[in-house]
């Protein structure tokens, strides 16, 4: 009892920390705009300022809540690989979905500016990229899930998932290597990762997508904490492991194939946040891990999008580089303090 009531008390706390961040991320920017106006302008008054207005719910409303997205699928996909594999380096890209949506964007990014001209400036679109990169991201699901079926052991799948990852990276070096200097800098920014400029469709298609994965996450729950104890002892629960393998596989690609195609190959948030969370929420049972984990990994990547965006200052640096700089040595700090991993 003692400790369900920390936990709840933690859970407040999280909440609070999750509203304060998302209003501080919607406050600040090139323009700043107060707290209360920034309150009054969600919730259906007026701001004092027309382009505040305009501000708020065209650009950083829909930025604030892909950032939130984006964090709690990635936070938790990388969970459930971590448990799955009871690996702690492992994370939701771990099985080389992000190198086939990097494939994917490579290919059509190379293979329309060949075409030169008006084709290459029509295919080469959001919703284009958008749409290579849930190619390449399903074509080595259906390669990795084809593994499944003939291989028991999880650890050979990893290895697998990890030679896949390979392979792409490497057919995507050779793309590179006989391509320009625009088409080198176009994949480039993509590979940046990017929070901003989705329009509401976008989100309320990534909102499906997370949703529908996350769904599938927490029906697994108890299948997780099976797990956690070794494969035979949850066969002799009456787990199906092939069941719940390809399950947990399902909604790891939902979650970070959705979140690659629409923001971009995001590292180290899938990797570190469950890491960061147990160090909190001392306990083995994902029904309090993944919602830990999916309030943890909203906020992380709500703090690191407001550093991204160098408030009062025009240029947005890259999501990518401030979910490394600002994690990394926070995860060491915390492992050197420890010593040890809560696994």
């Amino acid at each position: 009892m003692e400790r369900a009531f920390i936990y709840r008390s933690y859970f407040i706390v999280l909440f609070i920390l999750l509203a304060a961040t998302f209003l501080i991320n919607v406050s600040l920017g090139s323009v700043s705009i107060p707290i209360d106006e920034v309150i009054s302008g969600l919730f259906g008054g007026a701001t004092s300022k027309e382009s505040w207005q305009y501000i708020l719910i065209d650009y950083r409303l829909p930025k604030a809540i892909t950032a939130i997205l984006t964090g709690s699928g990635l936070a938790v996909s990388g969970l459930l690989m971590q448990t799955m594999f009871r690996n702690p380096l492992a994370g939701p890209f771990v099985l080389g979905l992000s190198s086939g949506a990097s494939l994917g964007v490579a290919v059509l990014i190379l293979g329309a500016s060949a075409l030169g001209g008006f084709f290459g400036g029509v295919l080469v679109s959001q919703w284009s990229l958008v749409i290579a990169s849930a190619i390449g991201t399903f074509l080595v699901l259906l390669a990795v899930l084809a593994v499944t079926f003939k291989i028991k052991d999880t650890m050979a799948i990893l290895i697998i998932g990890l030679m896949f990852g390979s392979v792409t990276a490497a057919v995507v070096a050779v793309l590179s290597y006989f391509s320009n200097a625009e088409q080198l800098q176009q994949y480039i920014f993509w590979s940046f990762g990017s929070l901003g400029n989705q329009s509401w469709k976008s989100i309320l298609i990534l909102s499906i997508c997370c949703f529908a994965g996350l769904l599938l996450s927490f029906l697994s729950s108890k299948s997780l904490n099976a797990l956690l104890l070794g494969e035979n002892y949850a066969k002799s629960m009456g787990l199906r492991i092939k069941r719940t393998t390809f399950l947990i596989i399902i909604a790891t690609s939902i979650l970070a194939g959705s979140i690659t195609a629409f923001a971009g190959p995001i590292a180290f948030v899938g990797l570190a946040v469950p890491h960061l969370t147990r160090q909190v929420f001392t306990t083995s049972n994902h029904l309090v891990l993944l919602p830990a984990v999916l309030l943890c990994g909203s906020i992380l990547m709500l703090i690191c999008d407001t550093l991204a965006q160098l408030p009062f200052v025009e240029y947005t640096l890259p999501i990518n580089a401030i979910t490394s700089l600002i994690g990394a040595p926070v995860v060491i700090w915390l492992l050197v303090r420890k010593r040890k991993l809560l696994f």
